[in-house]
C-alpha cells in the first residue's frame, strides 16, 4: 500500500464552501447585532428596548442571511448545472473533438503532445464528463455549490455571532453597556478572524486586523447616528 493510500492528503480547499458561509455568518451576526445595540443604546433607549431591538435584529438577520445565501449559491449551482449539461451534449455529439480539446488543455500545462492525447483518451473512457468538468470548467466536488448547506450554515452562525452582544446587554450595567458591548464584540471578531484564518490557512494577523477595523468602524458609525437622533428627539 502506498503512502497516499495509508495517509490520504487533506487539502484546505475542501473547507472553502462551509468555511466561507460560517465565517461570513458569524462575523455578520456579531457586527450587525452589536452595531444595532450600540446605536440604539446611544439614543438613550431603555434596556428592554435595546434587548427587543437586538433580538429582532438577530431573527431578521439570520433569515436574511439564509435567504441571500440560498439565492446566491442556487444561482451558482444553476450555472454549474447548465455548463455540465452543455458539456454532456458536446461529448455525445463529438467525443473525438472533446478528446482533442482535453489533450490541448494538458499540452498547455506542459505535458508532451503524445502523452497528453493518451491521458485524454484514458480519462474519456474512465469518466469523460468528470474530466471535462474538472479540467475544462474548473468544477470539482470540493467547490460544488450547495445552496441548502450554505443557507443553514449562514443562519446558524449568524445567530451564534449575534448571541454574544445580546448576552452582554443582559448582564452589563446601563452606564457601561455601550463600552462592554463594543469591547466584547471586538474581542469576538478578533477570535473569529483568527479562527477563520487558521482553518483556511491564511495569515492570522492580517485577518484579525481587517475584521476588527471594520467592526469598530461599523459600531462607531451607528453609535454616532444613535447619539445624534437621540439628542434631536
Amino acid at each position: 500500500m502506498s503512502r497516499l493510500e495509508r495517509h490520504p492528503e487533506r487539502h484546505l480547499v475542501a473547507r472553502i464552501g462551509w468555511l466561507r458561509a460560517a465565517v461570513l455568518g458569524a462575523n455578520d451576526g456579531l457586527v450587525s447585532t452589536a452595531s444595532l445595540i450600540v446605536g440604539v443604546a446611544a439614543a438613550q433607549t431603555s434596556k428592554t428596548g435595546i434587548l427587543v431591538a437586538g433580538v429582532a435584529g438577530l431573527v431578521a438577520g439570520a433569515m436574511s442571511m439564509a435567504a441571500g445565501e440560498y439565492v446566491s449559491v442556487s444561482s451558482q449551482a444553476d450555472t454549474e448545472a447548465a455548463d455540465l449539461s452543455r458539456e454532456r451534449a458536446e461529448l455525445d455529439a463529438d467525443p473525438e473533438a472533446e478528446t482533442r480539446e482535453l489533450a490541448a488543455i494538458y499540452r498547455s500545462r506542459g505535458v508532451d503532445a503524445q502523452v497528453s492525447l493518451e491521458v485524454a483518451r484514458q480519462l474519456m473512457v474512465h469518466d469523460a464528463l468528470g474530466a471535462h468538468a474538472r479540467d475544462e470548467l474548473g468544477l470539482s466536488e470540493h467547490t460544488a455549490a450547495r445552496p441548502i448547506q450554505a443557507a443553514l450554515t449562514s443562519a446558524a452562525t449568524f445567530s451564534v455571532g449575534a448571541v454574544l452582544p445580546l448576552a452582554v446587554v443582559v448582564v452589563a450595567p446601563g452606564s457601561l453597556l455601550v463600552a462592554l458591548v463594543s469591547g466584547s464584540a471586538l474581542v469576538g471578531l478578533a477570535l473569529l478572524g483568527g479562527i477563520g484564518a487558521r482553518v483556511g490557512g491564511a495569515g492570522i494577523v492580517k485577518a484579525v486586523l481587517r475584521v476588527t477595523f471594520w467592526g469598530a468602524f461599523a459600531m462607531g458609525l451607528t453609535a454616532g447616528i444613535g447619539h445624534l437622533f437621540g439628542t434631536v428627539i
